[in-house]
């Protein structure tokens, strides 16, 4: 179905918003200067996608792993594993898919078994006009001093190295045999839509407007949310709790947050 024009407008202002780095205006993404906030301003309209799901096959030989540097020495997830993230003393149990975002859900995996996660808070959440997102994963939320609203702009510190961590984005097109990195799909001339799409429940990297540029933040979305497919790097969805999502507001914290199932399929981590 076609977006209304009012559904539309929101779309471009609130993506416009998403992007790390301004702390008036806290965004979905995961800055490359380190931040996290979200998306560039790409939109697309579910006849976009439609259109898109229409076309033709997906190269993305010039997309590579082999094309970033030091990617082979990020944390990779070989498989599927599960996370239990408990906020206000309730579950909610997170599918990481491994299969289709290596890299992703690797990294997310290995944040997680370090306790990174473990009492930070969600610095912005957005439900009106319409569900958007809840978002969270600063670590300088962890100090109760700073103020939500100068939060978003924080990445994981390697200990062994002393420096941001970051990721590249990493998005696998449907019928690709792998993901492309580096890029979004329409500036890697791809067509196909994301096998792992923004649907209600979806958590994904908060990013700045530079691709690479995930690291620690990360978002749940609250609706589906087509006009961030291809830009973002969805890693893996809520199979249980959506109603605790639901009614988490800002300020709130990550009490702890566990791998269940699957920490095996973990490679790289804690390096």
């Amino acid at each position: 179905m076609r977006l209304k024009f009012s559904q539309l407008l929101f779309a471009l202002l609130i993506v416009g918003t998403l992007i790390l780095g301004s702390c008036s205006t806290q965004q979905v993404t995961s800055n490359s200067s380190p931040t996290s906030s979200t998306t560039e301003a790409s939109t697309k309209t579910t006849a976009e996608n439609n259109t898109a799901a229409n076309t033709e096959a997906v190269s993305v030989s010039d997309s590579t792993s082999e094309n970033i540097p030091g990617m082979n020495d990020l944390p990779r997830l070989e498989g599927k594993a599960t996370v239990v993230m408990t906020v206000k003393g309730s579950p909610i149990t997170i599918e990481v898919d491994g299969a289709d975002a290596p890299i992703t859900a690797g990294n997310f995996v290995d944040l997680v078994q370090r306790g990174v996660y473990n009492g930070l808070a969600f610095h912005r959440v957005v439900r009106q006009p319409t569900p958007f997102v809840v978002q969270g994963g600063d670590p300088e939320s962890k100090d109760p001093k700073i103020p939500v609203d100068r939060l978003g702009m924080g990445s994981f510190i390697d200990p062994n190295t002393g420096k941001a961590r970051y990721i590249p984005l990493e998005i696998k097109p449907q019928g690709a045999d792998a993901p492309v990195y580096g890029k979004t799909l329409k500036s890697a001339g791809v067509t196909k839509p994301p096998v792992l799409q923004h649907k209600l429940g979806a958590v994904a990297m908060a990013r700045s407007q530079m691709p690479d540029s995930a690291s620690s933040q990360f978002y749940f979305a609250l609706a589906d949310l087509g006009f961030l497919d291809g830009d973002y790097a969805v890693f893996g969805n809520v199979t249980q709790g959506m109603d605790v999502v639901n009614k988490i507001q800002q300020g709130d914290r990550i009490e702890s947050a566990k791998v269940t199932d699957g920490a095996e399929h973990l490679k790289n981590g804690g390096k």
